[in-house]
């Protein structure tokens, strides 16, 4: 079937909405997880060189207990979407949950109190347990977004409408950050509620525009554990799918160092290499860019040189990007790692997702993009509590241990990748 035109697709209503809930979910991601909730900590935690060891420690064991919920729960989604043929109905509690956590995240910053649980300021605890909770819902409804896509067009489009709405995504970083006069001076606390608000308020498009396929007919209401024996026997089924778990094994690897890298990047940027707060919002800004580009080149890419190849060169220009980060000594540099970092993060949504749906069977897609977040959301317990303990270990060793801990990412990509090269297509 012919491919629509990649503007004819955007202004397709059902696109539009799919896309700028991309737009909205990214602000989310950049301004709360990659950039002010690790300033928040590192200001308010890191009071040396050892200290700011111990910050990132803090940054990345709640993105990991967050992401440990996410896998013992993602499976589940999956079969809920296959079951019902729902997938807007979970989606927008889910963000709505995701939202309030993030206000209740500012409330707790906000409250000002003496009291001390196990060494830690109670509104800091606060910030910390309202953060794992957003992180989580917010994660979980990506199951349901992600597995939108096959409703969106034929497979010659989907390439090309997975690249526009990972580039509309990023142009949301964008809008996200003119929350930064907020922080006056080091009060990054001050954009979490501005945060919220504008994922709410750009989530609308979806939410009341979108229009979903009509439901099939529910199955016969099972037990929770009942969803656990299907996902079991999919993995029983491991012969008959193998490219898929192939796929999602070398993924695992993959999501580890991009997950953890933007957990970890803005306070990387600022005790290990010396931005300031202005600085690392200028180079974020360039890596934003740069994961746009990489969005809609890589849409071209996948569709001619097919999905497999291009995840391919994904994986290459992340190894690179890591390996200059870590060994980079100068501002320089770390700013080509940070481009590069940006095209591979933006490229990598697009060409998995569209391999995803290549090697699934219509039938149980829902079921395998469950899977395929649980295979994303193992790593993202592995890889940040990987880092938070090097970082841990070796905190009296100050900014050598970050730079060790980021290293360490690099043999993670290339085990994805010769995992990678082994996956079959028919």
């Amino acid at each position: 079937m012919q491919a629509r035109k990649v503007w004819t697709l955007f202004f397709s209503l059902p696109i539009f909405a799919w896309a700028m809930y991309d737009f909205a979910n990214t602000i989310f991601t950049s301004n709360i997880v990659t950039i002010f909730y690790p300033f928040y900590l590192s200001e308010t935690l890191g009071k040396s060189e050892e200290m700011n060891q111990i910050a990132s420690t803090f940054i990345t064991y709640s993105n990991a207990i967050s992401s440990f919920f996410i896998v013992l729960l993602s499976p589940l989604f999956g079969v809920w979407i296959d079951r019902t043929g729902k997938k807007k109905a979970y989606l927008i509690p889910f963000t709505l949950v995701c939202i309030t956590a993030t206000l209740l995240m500012g409330a707790s910053a906000f409250w000002q109190t003496d009291q001390q649980w196990m060494g830690l300021n109670v509104s800091l605890i606060g910030v910390i347990f309202f953060f794992m909770i957003a992180k989580f819902f917010y994660n979980s409804s990506l199951i349901f977004y992600d597995s939108m896509i096959s409703d969106l067009g034929n497979q010659r489009e989907l390439p090309i409408i997975s690249g526009v709405g990972v580039a509309v995504g990023y142009i949301g970083t964008l809008v996200g950050l003119a929350v930064f006069p907020l922080i006056d001076g080091k009060h990054y606390e001050n954009t979490f509620i501005p945060s919220a608000l504008l994922f709410l308020i750009f989530s609308l498009p979806m939410m009341l525009l979108y229009k979903e396929k009509p439901a099939k007919t529910a199955a016969a209401k099972k037990s929770l554990i009942s969803g656990y024996r299907e996902i079991w026997g999919t993995f029983k089924d491991a012969r008959k799918y193998r490219a898929v778990f192939q796929f999602m094994i070398a993924y695992f690897f993959f999501n580890d160092a991009i997950a953890t890298a933007i957990a970890v990047m803005a306070v990387y940027a600022n005790t290990v290499m010396g931005f300031t707060t202005g600085q690392f919002i200028l180079l974020y800004l360039v890596s934003t860019v740069s994961s746009i580009i990489g969005s809609f080149l890589f849409g071209y890419v996948t569709r001619a040189l097919g999905s497999k190849k291009a995840v391919t060169a994904v994986a290459f220009v992340l190894i690179i990007a890591i390996a200059i980060a870590s060994l980079a000594t100068s501002k320089s540099l770390f700013w080509v790692a940070g481009s590069l970092y940006g095209v591979s993060m933006g490229a990598m949504w697009v060409t998995s997702r569209t391999l995803i749906v290549e090697l699934t069977p219509e039938e149980k897609r829902g079921q395998f993009f469950g899977l395929f977040a649980f295979s994303g959301k193992v790593s993202s317990i592995v890889g940040p509590a990987l880092y938070g303990s090097i970082t841990w270990a070796l905190a009296a060793s100050g900014n050598l241990a970050s730079r060790v801990a980021l290293a360490s990412l690099l043999v993670l990509v290339i085990i994805g990748l010769i995992v990678h090269i082994r996956v079959s297509q028919k």
